[in-house]
């Protein structure tokens, strides 16, 4: 279509989750035509964000540190741990308020057709954190789509013999959404009827 970097631009830009051709020739002109402060600060932003951000080493959040925020924060309940696949999902709970526990981050869900197993998780992370007695509660708070209820009872079936309390986030989540697309309201009625999990 377009002649080598242009070209090459909007192919980059393609490679990005959401964005079709169209979008991401759209992208690609917008930035020819911006300011070169404004196209800098991106670069500066995106440079930065790969230097600097790493994953929690407890929760698999986000962190600019060895532990996130989440993980440091002493007001937070440990003895409600929350299984959440991306550390998007951890934003989209925090928004609702009504969760005041810590989080672990699985880091996706089980996909047999994407060649994704519980191996290819942050399940053996997960389980040191259960083992001392201090997580009473354990809420599996995966999509609600095939791949997040594959997860779920995966997940279930493998802490229930320790003897925790396991729920899942109550109805109201479309099936076959994801967590990042709920508004607060709708989200946060779910998180408050979870319900237990039989496997």
């Amino acid at each position: 279509m377009y002649e080598g970097v242009v070209q090459d631009l909007i192919d980059e830009l393609g490679r990005l989750p959401g964005v079709g051709p169209k979008s991401a020739q759209r992208i690609a002109f917008h930035l020819l035509q911006a300011d070169p402060v404004d196209v800098q600060r991106l670069v500066t932003s995106l440079t930065e964000v790969k230097d600097k951000v790493r994953f929690c080493d407890t929760c698999g959040n986000v962190a600019e540190a060895e532990q996130c925020r989440i993980c440091l924060d002493p007001r937070r309940d440990p003895s409600h741990l929350c299984v959440v696949e991306e550390p998007k999902d951890v934003v989209a709970i925090e928004r609702t308020r009504e969760f005041r526990g810590r989080y672990h981050v699985l880091g996706g869900a089980i996909s047999p057709i994407e060649g994704i197993g519980p191996d290819d998780l942050r399940i053996k992370e997960l389980m040191p954190r259960l083992a001392d007695g201090e997580v009473v509660e354990v809420i599996i708070a995966t999509d609600p789509n095939l791949e997040g209820e594959a997860t779920a009872t995966y997940l279930a079936r493998l802490l229930r013999p320790m003897g925790l309390r396991i729920t899942r986030l109550a109805s109201g989540l479309p099936v076959g959404g994801d967590l990042e697309y709920a508004d607060e309201v709708t989200l946060g009625r779910a998180f408050e009827g979870r319900r237990l999990l039989d496997a």
